[in-house]
């Protein structure tokens, strides 16, 4: 069957194994794999690679899309393949070795890193591994459930070692979108103008002779761990679902809304999913990752055309959906994280961006990263993309965590991804900030008033208040600022 799969007829000799693929990273190289967010990874090599390392030194350096399926991070990690991981992980196994400090980690931002790459600030990408559906006549790769960096990994690469799944649809040829950017200074503008634009090929072209090994596979891309909505990802939507009908009745949307943006998890695909019970219709999506809000969406009717990077689904949507991809298909788009991630095409396009939050301190600026400030969980991924050129950028998360004993709004964000410049809206359950137009002091009560969890809102009102008394444009009270998070760390609560 896979002969069907490989249509270039020069190219049927380079199949072999995923062990004899993978000699050809050697120690000490840089690989780039496909692979965004459990969709579209190379699944075999990787596996090689970590049973090569118990035999021989093999250290890499690992780029890809996003973070990786089917326990991939966790495995690699365990077996001490990787020296340095980049642009975003979610892996707990290889999370504990970020911060331990045997893995370098570099957090990016998405759109950045081919950027990087393409202009040899890091780099260079001695070897890419490609998950694809098919190779096309004139050795043209075709990916599969997801692009991002892949496209580009395969033109920068001396070398590509293409793994074919026989378990990804062959449906998923024609869904591509693939346009690599121009060097600078000769760029011209990306002619994305709506979501719905086509304006690359359905493929990966490179020269075939670049293809030194192709592995077949069979094995499912892991699906998501998306949790169903409960009533604190309820209130969450039904907040910026009220707020959204205001703009409308105060004229600045419509019913269609603008593009809408979601990061990956749990609370972001609840508020999306919320969309359904609202008289919002025949919306669009510009995002990174379609999750299966995407096609709840689809099939309410509510949603006319979505494009992203990646499809990744729960197991229950996953099988739900790619058996019917063909009705989906006139109405997706995945493109290389480059240009679903990229900042012109976003304020272009005037994207409503949802995101997820850490924490969020008074005056607006929020910690997606890190863990008290010091212990990273996943990356920034692409929120700051969407953030900072969005025609709105939302952040949600819950007002409270572990039980109530860490509070999600604080005095001072222990770590700051997304400054109070690139936030416009706040969510909790408890209520929505707007900080449009306001000043930090302004900032301050609005969302300690409406977002923060009423067992720490007091506590909250106090420092502000003994802070405003100091003075300043954004008052602190310097010397505790950090204290909510040295009270978790040495009593194990943020609660005064």
């Amino acid at each position: 069957m896979h002969r069907e799969r490989i249509r270039h007829p020069g190219l049927q000799s380079k199949v072999t194994t995923a062990l004899e693929a993978s000699r050809h990273i050697r120690d000490g190289m840089t690989v780039g794999m496909s692979g965004f967010t459990r969709a579209g990874e190379a699944k075999a090599v990787p596996l090689a690679l970590a049973a090569r390392a118990k035999e021989e030194p093999l250290k890499i350096t690992l780029i890809t899309g996003a973070s990786l399926g089917n326990d991939l991070d966790k495995t690699l990690a365990e077996a001490h393949v990787l020296a340095r991981r980049l642009p975003f992980q979610s892996d707990p196994a290889l999370r504990k070795l970020i911060n331990e400090g045997e893995v370098m980690f570099v957090d990016q931002h998405l759109s950045e890193t081919v950027e990087l790459l393409r202009t040899r600030q890091i780099g260079p990408v001695d070897v890419a591994v490609v998950e694809a559906v098919a190779i096309t006549e004139n050795g043209g790769i075709v990916p599969t459930t997801s692009v991002g960096n892949s496209a580009s990994f395969a033109i920068l690469a001396d070398k590509v070692i293409v793994e074919i799944n026989l378990q990804q649809p062959d449906a998923l040829e024609g869904l591509h979108d693939i346009y690599i950017p121009k060097r600078r200074p000769y760029r011209e503008p990306i002619p994305v103008v709506t979501p719905e634009s086509r304006v690359g090929i359905p493929y990966i072209d490179i020269p075939p002779e670049k293809i030194v090994a192709i592995v077949v596979t069979e094995k499912l891309d892991s699906s998501s761990t998306i949790l169903p909505p409960d009533d604190e990802t309820r209130a969450i939507a039904s907040h910026l679902s009220d707020f959204l009908l205001n703009e409308v009745k105060q004229g600045r949307l419509t019913n269609t809304l603008q593009p809408l943006q979601a990061g990956i998890g749990s609370i972001a695909n609840a508020v999306l999913h919320g969309f359904i019970e609202t008289p919002f219709h025949d919306l669009t999506m510009y995002s990174e990752v379609l999750q299966d809000s995407t096609f709840d969406l689809f099939d309410a009717g509510k949603l006319n055309f979505a494009s992203g990077s990646s499809i990744t689904l729960s197991k229950e949507c996953y099988h739900r959906v790619l058996p019917r991809l063909n009705d989906y298909k006139s109405r997706l788009i995945l493109r290389p994280q480059e240009v679903s991630n990229h900042p012109e095409i976003i304020r272009r396009l005037g994207i409503i961006a949802i995101n997820t939050a850490l924490e969020v301190d008074i005056y607006g600026n929020i910690n997606s990263t890190h863990v008290s400030g010091t212990h990273m969980m996943n990356g920034i991924g692409g929120s700051g993309d969407f953030a900072r050129n969005a025609y709105l950028s939302v952040f949600v998360t819950k007002s409270i965590a572990k039980n109530g004993v860490i509070s999600s709004v604080v005095p001072f964000a222990s770590h700051v991804d997304h400054t109070e410049h690139d936030v416009d809206i706040i969510v909790t359950e408890t209520g929505l900030a707007d900080l449009r137009g306001l000043a930090p002091r302004e900032r301050a009560r609005v969302i300690i008033d409406n977002c923060a969890h009423a067992s720490y809102r007091d506590a909250l009102n106090d420092y502000y208040d003994r802070a405003a008394r100091r003075g300043g444009q954004t008052p602190h009270v310097i010397e505790e600022a950090l204290s909510w998070h040295a009270r978790l760390r040495e009593k194990g609560s943020m609660l005064p």
